[in-house]
C-alpha cells in the first residue's frame, strides 16, 4: 500500500470513528430529549418563557370591562371552533316519568349546525320562572355515561346501573341534578362528544380523535367549549328559566367546564367548579396526570398559555359570584397550584372590590370527590347568590 493510501485509509478510520462518535452523541441526546413522563428535557425553559401577558394586571389594557372583551377574544381565537349563533337550536321535548317534585324530558336540540345532541332536562313543580343550572359531567375515563353521571337515567336499565355506581363512587350515591331539581333549579345536562349518546369512545381513542380534530382545522376541547356555552344560551331562552339566575355546576372536568362557560358566555350568573383549578406551571410536572395525554385533550386549546393561565381564563367572568372547591388529597391537582390559582382568583376579585363574591376552600380530608357535604355547600351557596 503506498503512503498516499495508508493515509487515505487512516483518514477514513478517524473519519469513521468521528462518525461513530458523533452517531453515539446524537444517540445520547436523543434518549436525553425527552424524560419526566415525557416532558421535553428543556420543559423548565418553556415554562419561564410563559409569563401569560394577558392576565388582568399584567395586560396594557387598564380598562377592566376592555380587558374582559381582550381576555375573551383571545380565548376565543384558540378554540379554533366558530361560533355558533346562527344556528337555531330546533329543540324537540320527549316527557319522561314524574320525579319527585319536579319533571323529567329529554329535550334533542342543535349545539352546533353538525349534530343534535339529546340532554336531559328537569323542572320543578310549580309555576317558575326558575333559576336554572348547566350542570357540566366529569370525565374520569368512564365514556358510557355523560349526563348519567348526574342525572338519574329513566330510559335505559343498563346506564342507570353503570350510572349508580358511579355516584356511590364520588357523589355519595346522589344524583346530583335531581337533587338541584327537589330545590327548585330547573336543571340542563347534555352528553360531551364522546360520552353517552354520543360515544362512548374509548380511552385510547381520545389523542386520534383530537388530532383528527386538528387535522380538520377544529378543536375537539373548542367544540367542547363553543357547545357548553350554547346550551347555556338555550337554557337562558326557556321561559321556565329566569335568565338573570343561571348558575354553572361542575365536577372534575365537569368544573374546567363550567369556569370556562362562565369566561365564554354572560348567560352565566354564577358557577361552581369542584376539583378543577390550578396553575398551569404547578400543574406540568413529572407525574401529573396531564402529562399522560389522552384525556387532557378535552381541556387543550393549543397556543393559549401564551397569554393566559387556567385562572386568568376564569376571571373573565369576574366579578359574578363563583366558588371553587378542592380536595386536600386530590392527586390530581397539588395544592401549590391550588393555592397559586386561588390567589390569582382572590388579587382579580379584590380588585374589583368583589372579594365576597368569590368562595374558595380546600376540604383537607377529601380527595378528587364530590361528596354530600361539599354539594349541601354548594347548594346553599346557590340559593344565597340566586
Amino acid at each position: 500500500m503506498s503512503g498516499h493510501d495508508q493515509v487515505g485509509r487512516r483518514a477514513f478510520v478517524v473519519g469513521a470513528g468521528a462518525a461513530l462518535l458523533t452517531a453515539q452523541a446524537a444517540g445520547a441526546q436523543a434518549e436525553a430529549a425527552v424524560v419526566d413522563g415525557p416532558l421535553p428535557d428543556f420543559h423548565p425553559a418553556l415554562k419561564a418563557e410563559l409569563t401569560f401577558p394577558l392576565a388582568w394586571g399584567r395586560s396594557p389594557v387598564r380598562d377592566f370591562r376592555a380587558w374582559r372583551r381582550a381576555a375573551r377574544a383571545t380565548v376565543e381565537e384558540h378554540l379554533l371552533v366558530p361560533r355558533q349563533d346562527g344556528t337555531p337550536y330546533a329543540p324537540e321535548f320527549t316527557p319522561g316519568p314524574e320525579g319527585d317534585g319536579y319533571t323529567r324530558e329529554s329535550v334533542t336540540l342543535s349545539l352546533t349546525r353538525h349534530e343534535r345532541v339529546r340532554a336531559a332536562l328537569l323542572t320543578p313543580h310549580g309555576p317558575g320562572p326558575f333559576p336554572a343550572v348547566l350542570l357540566l359531567h366529569d370525565h374520569g375515563a368512564k365514556f358510557d355515561i355523560g349526563k348519567e353521571k348526574l342525572v338519574r337515567p329513566w330510559y335505559d336499565d343498563t346506564r342507570l346501573a353503570s350510572a349508580r355506581a358511579w355516584a356511590d363512587k364520588y357523589f355519595t350515591g346522589r344524583f346530583v341534578g335531581d337533587e338541584l331539581a327537589r330545590r327548585g333549579y330547573v336543571v340542563l345536562c347534555a352528553d360531551a362528544l364522546g360520552w353517552g349518546d354520543r360515544g362512548p369512545v374509548t380511552y385510547d381513542q381520545q389523542q386520534a380523535l383530537a388530532s383528527n380534530f386538528y387535522n380538520l382545522g377544529s378543536s375537539l376541547a373548542g367544540l367542547m367549549a363553543r357547545e357548553d356555552a350554547r346550551a347555556a344560551g338555550f337554557l337562558a331562552g326557556l321561559d321556565r328559566v329566569d335568565r338573570r339566575r343561571i348558575a354553572a355546576v361542575g365536577f372534575s372536568m365537569g368544573a374546567f367546564r363550567a369556569w370556562q362557560t362562565a369566561a365564554l358566555s354572560d348567560d352565566i350568573a354564577a358557577t361552581a367548579a369542584v376539583c378543577w383549578m390550578t396553575g398551569l406551571k404547578e400543574m406540568m410536572v413529572p407525574g401529573n396526570n396531564t402529562l399522560r395525554g389522552q384525556s387532557s385533550y378535552y381541556m387543550l386549546h393549543p397556543g393559549l398559555p401564551r397569554f393566559l393561565d387556567f385562572p386568568d381564563v376564569a376571571s373573565i367572568a369576574a366579578p359574578r359570584p363563583m366558588l371553587f372547591f378542592d380536595g386536600g388529597l386530590d392527586p390530581l391537582f397539588p395544592a401549590d397550584g391550588v393555592r397559586a390559582a386561588h390567589d390569582r382568583l382572590r388579587t382579580v376579585w379584590r380588585s374589583r372590590h368583589a372579594e365576597e363574591r368569590l368562595h374558595l376552600k380546600s376540604w383537607p380530608d377529601l380527595g378528587h370527590v364530590f361528596v354530600d357535604r361539599m354539594q349541601d355547600e354548594v347548594f346553599g351557596w346557590l340559593d344565597t347568590v340566586l
